[in-house]
């Protein structure tokens, strides 16, 4: 998930100057990050909520009313008089609501990968945390303006562009909570 900054090349010339551009740094520069390789902190602060609702009411009804009537001299005079009925109905009703609020806050440090020819820095990074019982992993990538970091080199999740978060754990606790393949299969095709 992180990347090592460019090394510098010892044997460049230097022209014989005290001053190298690769190793350049400013005397008076802030903590923020800026080049390949340096570190950032961002502040996860992700809170989302959704509901979603809906139903719909089918109904249909036909007749059908059919008779023979009086036949003379045609095949099939055995039918004369014979009427047929028929009716149907169909109903249906269906309803559904979802809900869903999520909550995410937390820490993590992530490495600059790549700055792009706007100043704009794709960061990348990766926390894992190993308990007894389990591992939960935490991934954040995205892609930071450096004037939304603050000068403790913190930005908060909000700001951070085409942000993907991911938190994941595995343990007998996480497997205890997932549905069965055989129990999914039957879930889909049941009730008829």
């Amino acid at each position: 998930m992180s990347v090592r900054p460019v090394p510098s090349d010892p044997s460049a010339d230097t022209g014989g100057a005290i001053f190298q551009q690769q190793l350049y740094r400013p005397l008076f520069e802030d903590v923020r990050a800026r080049h390949i390789g340096d570190t950032l902190s961002i502040v996860i602060n992700e809170k989302t909520a959704a509901t979603k609702s809906g139903s719909s009411k089918l109904a249909k009804t036909g007749d059908l009313t059919a008779g023979v009537g009086l036949m003379n001299k045609v095949p099939g005079k055995s039918l004369s008089g014979l009427a047929v009925n028929g009716s149907s109905d169909s109903a249906f009703a269906g309803s559904g609501d979802a809900a869903s609020a999520n909550d995410f806050t937390g820490t993590i440090g992530v490495t600059v990968t790549d700055v792009l020819a706007n100043g704009n820095m794709l960061v990348s990074g990766e926390k894992q945390i190993a308990m007894t019982q389990g591992t939960e992993y935490i991934r954040f990538s995205g892609v930071v303006n450096p004037r939304s970091i603050s000068f403790s080199n913190t930005v908060t999740s909000d700001q951070v562009a085409d942000a993907r978060i991911e938190y994941k754990a595995n343990g007998y606790l996480d497997e205890a909570m997932v549905m069965g393949w055989l129990h999914r299969f039957f879930l889909t095709i049941l009730p008829f």
